[in-house]
């Protein structure tokens, strides 16, 4: 997700090392860097050149100090430079409001619009999830789109599976359809209404007049357009037009997972003026996001998301869960807690938004991330006596062979994650003495220890490094054994000929 726009600050950032003061030559490789990405990401021109105004602008002629701080942190230009970026993304991007006016005296209404293949259905049956669990309300989800097939029965399956009712009269037109909703509604108890309608490959006059007759009919108190995020500039020019001819209320990003790129984030609250409330991120009912302006930016510049990371254990996690975290963060844990962590982790969505969340220094931007392995794990755990969850030391060849055999694995990745355990267990009880505020998470208290080593990468302790071992514990997770990236093969023969060519230029210049 927004790799290219990840890879164009990385790559600026990296143009001030070992520079110690914010001048016009070093900003304006930065500037130059940051544009080509802002391009290559389809963000909208003059969004794109106002940005960078703003970042020289804020940057030029700052001189940035080295400092160590008790010891500890220093700042160096890179770091000025980026949390400069950082705040004018936030103010690009925000200000973040995922508010919706929902009236509690009266049916309140949400109507969803957009083109057609945006996720509009998928995008009701999530915010249908949000309202239910997040506001308390009773929806009343209504079927308006009559013309894409399976559109209707689409709306019923999410219906269903939320256990809310849906409304659709066939043969009527939308406007219609509205009409007897709001009845039915009443008739059912519902207070809010959500009205997917319908969408079109392209703008055309008989949509929008549809859409502007429903709006004059029900008087929504929301407009949401739901937008793709991986049409780029096309998805903001339409924003823009709806708008014009809705005032939309706001904008859902869906698909950003799916978008290398990312521009039309950026760009759609500058050109339409109307906050981005919500991002769709995967296809699970339950992968609907509160859009955090300051968090995207952060995992733009990648710095994770310590925000973003609560909020999704926050979402799965049940009952009181910090005597738990203690003994996690302490080293004190079995296979038995380890398979409860694993389950929870796997309610949090797919492995690589997780990871993207955390803010790991020198974590690959391409690493393999196999949300199976998880799978894998718990099966072998599985295959264990109660005893064997509890005291890993009771496994001997026979019992390895024995879970092995019952789990469909082989004593090799039995082994591997018996090892794995222990350098985990190992690992989180060196965590646990400086766990802070985030160490309350189960299954995540390294998290804290963890933004402390980002610090230290930053300021050039750790050569932007991790601890030996902590990579081969997280590995495991990611297939491979441990292994995050391969490196390159060294090419010999290359390597060889170069050197050669070498010689000859020097004896070329003596002469």
């Amino acid at each position: 997700m927004l790799d290219v726009l990840s890879d164009g600050f990385r790559q600026a950032r990296d143009k001030f090392r070992g520079k110690t003061t914010l001048n016009s030559d070093n900003i304006d490789e930065a500037i130059a860097t940051i544009r080509q990405s802002l391009l290559e990401a389809d963000v909208e021109y003059a969004v794109a050149k106002k940005f960078l105004s703003d970042v020289k602008a804020e940057a030029l002629g700052r001189s940035v100090q080295l400092k160590t701080a008790g010891g500890g942190m220093r700042v160096s230009a890179g770091d000025h430079f980026v949390k400069i970026c950082q705040d004018e993304l936030v103010k690009l991007m925000g200000p973040g409001d995922a508010s919706l006016s929902l009236p509690s005296h009266r049916l309140a209404s949400i109507m969803m619009v957009g083109l057609q293949g945006s996720g509009k259905t998928t995008t009701t049956g999530k915010l249908t999830k949000y309202l239910i669990e997040k506001k308390q309300r009773k929806p009343l989800l209504v079927a308006a789109d009559i013309y894409r097939p399976a559109a209707v029965d689409q709306l019923r399956v999410l219906a269903e599976r939320l256990g809310v009712p849906v409304f659709h009269a066939a043969g009527e037109t939308p406007v219609e359809i509205c009409r007897q909703a709001m009845v039915k509604a009443k008739e059912l108890g519902c207070d809010i209404l959500l009205i997917d309608t319908a969408g079109r490959l392209a703008i055309d006059d008989a949509l929008m007049q549809e859409l502007s007759d429903i709006k004059t009919l029900v008087h929504p108190d929301n407009i949401l357009f739901v937008c793709d995020a991986m049409m780029g500039q096309d998805a903001v020019t339409t924003a823009k037009s709806f708008d014009q001819r809705l005032d939309l209320s706001g904008v859902v990003m869906t698909k950003l997972d799916g978008d290398a790129r990312g521009g039309a984030a950026l760009s759609i609250k500058e050109v339409t003026g109307k906050p981005i409330k919500f991002l769709g991120i995967g296809e699970g009912l339950d992968r609907l996001e509160e859009f955090r302006p300051e968090g995207l930016a952060s995992r733009i510049l990648g710095m994770g998301d310590i925000v973003g990371l609560v909020q999704d254990f926050e979402r799965v996690a049940e009952g009181k869960r910090e005597e738990d975290a203690l003994r996690l963060l302490q080293g004190q844990f079995s296979l038995k807690d380890f398979y409860e962590q694993l389950s929870m982790i796997q309610k949090m969505g797919p492995l690589k938004d997780i990871l993207a969340k955390m803010p790991i220094p020198g974590m690959p931007k391409d690493i393999n991330v196999d949300d199976r392995q998880l799978g894998k794990f718990k099966s072998m755990i599985d295959s264990m006596t109660e005893s064997e969850r509890l005291d890993t030391k009771l496994f001997n060849e026979s019992r390895v062979r024995r879970v092995a055999k019952g789990s469909g694995r082989t004593t090799k990745e039995v082994s591997e994650l018996l090892k794995m355990f222990g350098s985990m267990r190992q690992m989180m009880s060196m965590f646990g003495k400086n766990m802070g505020l985030l160490g309350k998470i189960p299954g995540m208290g390294g998290l804290a220890q963890m933004n402390s080593l980002r610090k230290m990468a930053q300021a050039g302790g750790m050569g932007g490094g991790m601890p030996p071992g902590m990579m081969g514990g997280l590995g495991g997770m990611f297939g491979g054994g441990g292994a995050i990236a391969k490196p390159k093969p060294i090419d010999r023969d290359k390597q060889k000929k170069l050197r050669k060519d070498a010689k000859k230029a020097r004896k070329k210049n003596r002469k």
